[in-house]
């Protein structure tokens, strides 16, 4: 099947991976301009763009893919489908429309739950027991198109962002797989609609949705440090100094004696943080400046205190 991929982060890697491996021709890759990174301000290709220039696949980069310069250019290909993973732009009903078997996308959570750009840190941050991937039909409304395939995986109680990520990526690459490996009856793939859903748009997270509210539920922090590893991050203050908490979990136990927000115990290898219901315990944290470690690590160049104040 002759294929345009559009994607651009590591999630939308192994769905490329397996398209090629599985023989299809993948003719052109869509992906987001290259960025600066570092202090330096280098240039960088997305991890897509990585792995097509890796397999010799021409690359479009467009500011938006909407233009009718971009547009124009798709057109040239005269692929089979779209499909559509983690590409962070909006397609228009132009480009939808373009492809014999329409557009179709690959979306981290079991629709129409966690539409929007940040389904699998959403999923971890509610508390949810149970996510997935959805396969789509793509059509002009924000993930709100046909369900071709889902399916759904149980999240462990020390999932983190990172390793759901992981999971749900794998999971996708075999799901779109299965999907492109039967050629539909008519124009498109069967499907079923979705309905309205519960209404929680997964909106984009930014750096400063890491800060740590050490005065809400202790089961929700530790929700909310596992759900944002390993970007953006959840952080707190010690000292006045920004740091990130990097690997945490919940102890269910009232605590006498302390404040939310302080330290309530400490040990050679961790120490924990007062809060509703528990204390965190920190294993794994970063000083601003430094590089991670264990807290036993930290703490060793560092004397942390009974009582002491993070936030």
């Amino acid at each position: 099947m002759k294929i345009v991929y559009m994607g651009t982060p590591d999630f939308a890697v192994g769905a490329l991976e397996r398209l090629i491996e599985d023989g299809h021709e993948v003719v052109l890759v869509v992906t987001n301009p290259d960025k600066p990174k570092g202090r330096s301000g280098k240039m960088v290709f997305s991890p897509v763009k990585e792995c097509a220039v890796a397999h010799n696949i021409e690359v479009m980069q467009p500011t938006k893919v909407r233009l009718p310069e971009y547009v124009e250019k798709l057109k040239e290909y005269n692929a089979d489908v779209f499909v559509v993973c983690a590409f962070g732009q909006i397609l228009s009903k132009e480009i939808l429309d373009m492809p014999r078997l329409g557009c179709i996308n690959i979306h981290a959570s079991l629709l129409p739950k966690y539409r929007g750009a940040a389904p699998i840190q959403w999923s971890i941050l509610n508390g949810d027991e149970k996510t997935g991937v959805t396969i789509m039909q793509m059509d002009e409304g924000l993930d709100t198109g046909n369900m071709i395939i889902q399916k759904g995986i149980e999240i462990a109680p020390d999932e983190t962002g990172e390793s759901l990520f992981d999971k749900l990526s794998m999971l996708g690459a075999d799901m779109i797989s299965e999907v492109l490996s039967k050629e539909p009856s008519g124009d498109r793939y069967e499907s079923t609609p979705q309905g309205e859903g519960d209404g929680f748009y997964a909106r984009m997270l930014t750096k400063e949705d890491g800060l740590i509210d050490w005065d809400k539920p202790g089961k929700e922090i530790g929700n909310y440090i596992r759900g944002l590893y390993s970007w953006p991050g959840a952080y707190t203050f010690l000292d006045g100094v920004r740091t990130k908490v990097l690997k945490a979990k919940f102890v269910e136990g009232e605590i006498g004696g302390y404040n939310h927000g302080e330290i309530c115990a400490i040990d050679k290898n961790t120490f924990s943080v007062k809060v509703d219901g528990g204390s965190i315990e920190i294993d794994y944290i970063q000083y601003e400046g430094k590089k991670a470690m264990s807290t036993h690590d930290f703490m060793l160049g560092r004397k942390l205190s009974l009582g002491q104040k993070l936030g």
